[in-house]
């Protein structure tokens, strides 16, 4: 039977054999439902081996891949009375001398998000030691191999994957037949630990690990991948040749192995990202759009010089049959883009305006944009965020966290050293700012890389952020009676691991909302990384829309939401519903105003593997993104802003 896919299809259900892939794949609308049935499969196997009285032996994960995991399998525990006293663990790996109570340790981790909430018999624990004598890491791996062997081996070996394609610590390269040992890390792991661990020089440089062989003994392997970062290995190992290069291809010759993904980290699979290749397709518009959008790209022509014979010797002689001639596809999807564009986000007053992705009404609009870290209003949509303000709409920006883990120690030395020479310049009396300054010194100058600074320090540093936040919004003339500083609890921890959203931090939301009660919101939909900020960030504006839609509150019939993305990524084409265009003086302008967040510029913290200053990266995106329009045989504009319109 034929498989049919719309671009909306979130196939939540096992699937083999489709396309080219490899391994079978199951695929959820979030990473919270895949680990939920992956959570589900481990419990309902724990409950059947203790029905038989048999012990389950299973091989745990570590990194924030499997959080949601154990926070579910947790949930079993205590709210269905789960016993896990029939459970043998097995960690995966951990990093290689770091001290024993780190908390970047992933034994302290699984202890830390599993095994001290749950009853698992601490005999039945096996960790592995990340400070053993490097003479003795031989024997310690081969004992530990040992252990495995004697409870029977794993009867499930759960795994993340990194972006490098690691598995464990199996880092590319690594043969087929390796076990338990230690390795040297690559340099792109270690980039994505360096936010962890507040900088890449503290990022342990070896690790252990079970080896390829370890994990391929096991009777079933899952391994879960959540997010667009993740895209790529995902469609590598799933649809490409095995090879060392690429550790997960190795499960191609596992017969129990799967992988459970998001829709995210699934959407480079063929099936997603051009299932028009796999079999038929339910042609909705924005499946027309993408694989016309991918058609030009392909064939190197603009939508309208598209022929019969393109769309036949590329796969999509389907789409032909059931829309077609190419000249009436072509015209619509021109169309359909053309009408994405334009100059006036907030709506054009005076104008008819059904092709236009934004009404005239109301005029002016009162704007709300959310903006996750005190910069990404303007990295994001700062172009936008000026048009919205000479087109005299009511802007207000909410900032929804302090951004103060952004901000290294050395700007707050920069400024207690200013207010010392403060006091000096106009002799001022008393020693109290000297002693809270000697005070904050002493701090940072014996602070140890993992401790988190003091509550002091962090507002310092949230303020920091604030300033920088009201000098560019000063910048295209909003003033700081529009500017919304939320400091949402979740983000208020000190250390890089947040705590979940909570009541709090939707209430805040909700307040600002209803007080303002705004016509248009822009909000942050970057969830490239579904532990990140900005995953929490709009999910705590969505929850805050939800309650006040629950209550009927009549503004919200007059409320659109736009979504944004941020400085690491752009909307793809098929998914954009407005697109503003931004000159070389607005641009300019717009870098202008990235440029006032001084302290994260000149390689900030947690730049990643991308060295370009964020300014950079917006310009770069925002040219590449007109670029493709023109392509495509719209008009040539210097750069665009693209939002997607959500119905929450």
């Amino acid at each position: 039977m034929a498989v049919e896919f719309s671009n909306s299809d979130v196939r939540n259900i096992e699937i083999e054999g489709v396309g080219p892939e490899r391994i079978r794949a199951r695929v959820f609308r979030s990473a919270d439902e895949a680990s939920m049935e992956v959570a589900s499969i481990v419990a309902a196997k724990i409950k059947k081996r203790a029905s038989e009285g048999r012990m389950l032996v299973l091989g745990l994960p570590t990194g924030s891949t499997p959080v949601p995991f154990f926070r579910e399998l947790c949930r079993y525990h205590v709210e269905e009375g789960l016993s896990f006293s029939n459970l043998i663990c097995f960690q995966l790996d951990e990093y290689y001398q770091l001290p024993e109570d780190s908390i970047h340790s992933y034994a302290n981790f699984l202890r830390r998000e599993f095994y001290s909430q749950v009853d698992v018999a601490e005999e039945n624990i096996h960790s592995l030691d990340g400070n053993v004598e490097e003479d003795e890491l031989y024997n310690y791996c081969a004992a530990f191999e040992t252990k495995i062997a004697e409870v029977g081996g794993i009867d499930i070996q759960l795994l993340g994957v990194g972006r490098s394609g690691h598995v464990g610590f199996n880092e590319p390269g690594s043969p087929a037949s390796t076990t338990t040992r230690a390795v040297t890390l690559d340099k792109l792991t270690r980039i994505d630990a360096a936010e962890e661990f507040l900088g890449l020089e503290r990022v342990p440089a070896k690790a252990l690990t079970m080896g390829i062989e370890t994990i391929m003994k096991a009777r079933k392997i899952i391994i879960m991948a959540w997010g667009k970062a993740k895209a790529q290995i995902v469609k590598d190992s799933i649809e490409g040749d095995v090879t060392p290069g690429v550790p997960p291809t190795i499960l191609q010759h596992h017969s129990n192995s799967f992988f459970f993904l998001d829709i995210d980290s699934a959407e480079g699979l063929t099936r997603f990202n051009t299932p028009w290749l796999v079999g038929p397709c339910r042609w909705d518009d924005r499946l027309i759009r993408k694989a016309v959008v991918w058609l030009c790209l392909r064939v190197d022509k603009p939508v309208l010089k598209l022929t019969d014979r393109h769309y036949y010797d590329n796969g999509l002689g389907d789409l032909l049959t059931k829309r077609g001639p190419s000249n009436r596809i072509n015209i619509k999807v021109f169309n359909d883009l053309q009408h994405t564009i334009t100059g006036w986000p907030g709506g054009k007053p005076n104008v008819e305006d059904h092709s236009r992705p934004e009404r005239r009404q109301p005029y002016p609009k009162r704007v709300v944009v959310f903006s996750p870290h005190p910069d990404d209003d303007v990295i994001s949509m700062g172009g936008t965020l000026s048009r919205l303000v000479v087109q005299n709409h009511d802007v207000h920006v909410a900032y929804q966290t302090s951004g103060n883990m952004a901000v290294a120690d050395e700007y707050i030395l920069k400024y207690l050293h200013f207010l010392e020479s403060y006091e000096d310049v106009f002799d001022l009396p008393g020693d109290a700012t000297g002693k809270i300054n000697s005070k904050l010194k002493a701090f940072l100058a014996g602070k140890h890389p993992e401790q988190i600074d003091s509550p002091e320090i962090r507002k310092l540093k949230g303020l920091v952020r604030r300033g920088e936040a009201v000098a560019a919004c000063g910048y295209f003339g909003i003033s700081e009676d529009r500017l919304h500083f939320l400091d949402l609890p979740f983000y208020e921890t000190g250390a890089i691991e947040k705590r979940p959203p909570g009541e709090a931090d939707i209430e805040k939301v909700e307040e600002l909302l209803q007080r303002i009660r705004p016509h248009q919101i822009f909000a942050a939909g970057d969830l490239a990384d579904p532990h990140g900020t900005h995953k929490v960030c709009i999910e705590i504006v969505l929850e805050a829309l939800a309650r006040l839609k629950s209550r009927n509150e009549s503004w919200l019939d007059e409320c659109w939401l736009w979504l944004y993305r941020g400085a690491w990524q752009e909307w793809e084409l098929d998914k954009v519903d407005m697109a503003v265009p931004i000159s070389p003086d607005e641009l300019a302008a717009k870098t202008t105003a990235i440029l006032k967040h001084t302290s994260q510029k000149d390689g900030a913290l947690f730049m990643g593997e991308d060295h370009r200053e964020f300014w950079q990266r917006a310009e770069d995106r925002n040219r590449a993104t007109a670029q493709l329009y023109d392509k495509l045989g719209m008009a040539e504009y210097e750069a665009f802003e693209v939002f997607v319109r959500s119905d929450y």
